[in-house]
């Protein structure tokens, strides 16, 4: 056992592989003879395997590989089929949502029907996932805490690819698959809707985004600080107190006058890491459906000064009759 442990040293265990335990009556049974790798014991744990698909696994990922590879497969047809095309610029490629004209109509393939069908293969797979999750967790009589983070990701991506466009009235409002081009839809958005910095949701998603980081580099540089103290055992340090728990809790009162317990800090680093797609769906769901220019919108509430007399008026498109 090392008797002292920084950033930069870690202790590997290394023991008989375990199957896990066992599952209920009616479940297919675990795939792979479980192994150990001492490279990803670096990072975690060594023992890879074995794996739990079952029905809702093997039915998710089915979902998926299709989405995957129709996105693919036209990102490849729009560089002429050439894979090293694809390959140069697959940061820039993209699946485009239907354009404008076609409203929430379903149209041609090539004029963003293959958009729509990944869309709906895509959430299949994420919402058969989910349940999955869900299922996991309470046959293994564990919370569902896991499950209810991955619904506040799953709100996010309905509210851009979904539940806004329908809103609107228009498919072309979704998000494009494509990394580039998904950056590009942000700033568009923004720029469309008079900058979403001045939407108060988009501040505190802002805030819980840096929250959480920030909570969870604590408690992380926190409990790498007590390992030699047995801390990163932190259920038995929340049952059992050791003075790993004891001293990290002095540090913090000692530096800032209060501190969370070992399991309170978990706590408030989930919700703020959940709060932050929450927050950040609700102020998205709003753009365009209820407030048309947010910087008008803060002005007219006293958020943000209006520019000087002289400047050149911004009126708001919704007065005109104009949509943007």
């Amino acid at each position: 056992m090392a008797q002292y442990q920084n950033l930069f040293t870690s202790v590997q265990p290394v023991g008989p592989v375990h199957d896990g335990v066992e599952l209920p009556r009616g479940d297919d049974k675990r795939l792979g003879k479980p192994f150990l790798l001492h490279l990803l014991g670096r990072i975690g744990n060594a023992q890879i395997g074995p794996v739990y698909l079952g029905t809702l696994g093997v039915a998710s990922l089915l979902f998926g590989i299709v989405a995957f590879n129709i996105i693919g497969f036209n990102m490849l047809a729009s560089v002429d089929w050439n894979p090293i095309q694809l390959v140069r610029q697959l940061f820039w490629l993209a699946l485009e949502p239907p354009a404008p004209a076609y409203g929430l109509s379903f149209p041609p393939l090539e004029q963003g029907g293959w958009w729509l069908i990944v869309g709906f293969m895509l959430t299949m797979s994420i919402m058969l996932w989910w349940v999955r999750t869900y299922r996991r967790a309470r046959q293994l009589g564990l919370g569902t805490h896991v499950a209810w983070a991955f619904a506040a990701a799953i709100w996010l991506y309905l509210v851009c690819g979904f539940f806004r466009p329908i809103m609107m009235g228009s498919w072309s409002e979704a998000v494009p698959f494509g990394i580039f081009p998904h950056l590009d839809w942000v700033s568009a958005l923004s720029l469309r809707h008079g900058n979403l910095f001045y939407n108060p949701f988009h501040a505190l998603s802002i805030v819980f985004l840096y929250g959480s980081v920030l909570l969870f580099a604590m408690h992380g540089a926190t409990i790498l600080a007590v390992t030699r103290y047995g801390g990163e055992r932190e259920i038995e340090q929340i049952v059992d107190r050791g003075t790993a728990s004891e001293r990290a809790a002095l540090f913090w009162r000692w530096t800032m006058g209060f501190n969370a317990t070992m399991e309170s800090i978990h706590r408030w680093a989930w919700w703020f890491a959940v709060l932050c797609p929450l927050v950040g769906g609700v102020g998205i769901l709003l753009t365009g459906t209820v407030v048309d220019n947010w910087y008008l919108w803060s002005v007219k509430h006293h958020v943000v000064p209006a520019y000087p007399l002289g400047s050149p008026v911004v009126v708001d498109p919704a007065i005109l009759g104009v949509k943007p």
